[in-house]
């Protein structure tokens, strides 16, 4: 059966530019804000493409470095296209952050998708010491860990690519892009521990014989039930990437 079309994205913001006082303790309010945030790059692909797939768009070269509507009509495209996206922490930033950027444009939301964010589903499932990408994709993956952009540390990276350094840029097209890659290996690895309300990658319909996470044929029949007040479902484990899930539902 057919697989849903999953977009792995990540973007990244210039910051908000404020007058200030001082170094802590800072409330700052709207008529300080001397420039506001906006998209300076974002970089998606395909779940399961190949690495050489990532497309990446950023602000370089840009009249208007403040305008992203060029770049971010391209990533609407994907989104609009996609039926389940994957992001980390994307729930809380990238996905609400576009879409104020979209509104600020006068652009109509992209078709409804269903999003799976590695951070919630590492936070609600177990409780490691950090649920940062940097932290888990240390422990977890071992191709893509997530970059320090050591040519650039810190802010300065986000500094530099403001003030047109095309070295700063391409480091930061390198890290765009990487982050991406770990976020969908991190997925492929915690996959197993999608809640059960969660979108199934492969719609399995009432066939119990393939894994609606991993797409795997065979899954194995386990000893025991999964009971409710009036019925029953027996237990299956998928041998591919480890997800339980139920089978039909039987009366008791």
């Amino acid at each position: 059966m057919n697989k849903l079309k999953m977009l792995v994205f990540d973007i990244e913001t210039a910051p908000v530019l404020a007058y200030v006082w001082a170094l802590k303790d800072q409330n700052v309010a709207v008529n300080q804000i001397h420039k506001d945030w906006y998209v300076i790059a974002w970089a998606a692909k395909w779940y399961g493409d190949p690495a050489s797939k990532v497309i990446y768009r950023d602000q370089r070269g840009a009249k208007n470095i403040e305008d992203d509507k060029a770049i971010l009509k391209d990533l609407w495209k994907l989104l609009d296209e996609a039926d389940i996206v994957i992001t980390q922490n994307g729930k809380n930033f990238d996905t609400p952050k576009l879409n104020a950027r979209f509104i600020m444009h006068g652009m109509k939301p992209p078709s409804p998708y269903q999003h799976l964010d590695t951070y919630q589903i590492v936070r609600n499932a177990a409780k490691f010491t950090s649920n940062k990408l940097e932290y888990l994709t240390e422990k977890l993956c071992k191709k893509y860990k997530k970059l320090t952009h050591e040519k650039f540390p810190g802010f300065s990276l986000w500094a530099e690519c403001l003030k047109g350094n095309l070295k700063a840029w391409n480091e930061m097209r390198r890290y765009n892009k990487h982050d991406v890659l770990a976020t969908e290996e991190l997925y492929t690895k915690i996959r197993a521990w999608v809640p059960k309300n969660a979108p199934q990658v492969y719609p399995v319909g009432k066939s119990y014989m393939q894994c609606g996470v991993c797409g795997a044929l065979g899954l194995m029949r386990a000893k025991g039930y999964t009971y409710t007040s009036v019925s029953r479902f027996r237990k299956y484990v998928c041998l591919g990437c480890g997800k339980w899930t139920n089978g039909p539902r039987e009366a008791l």
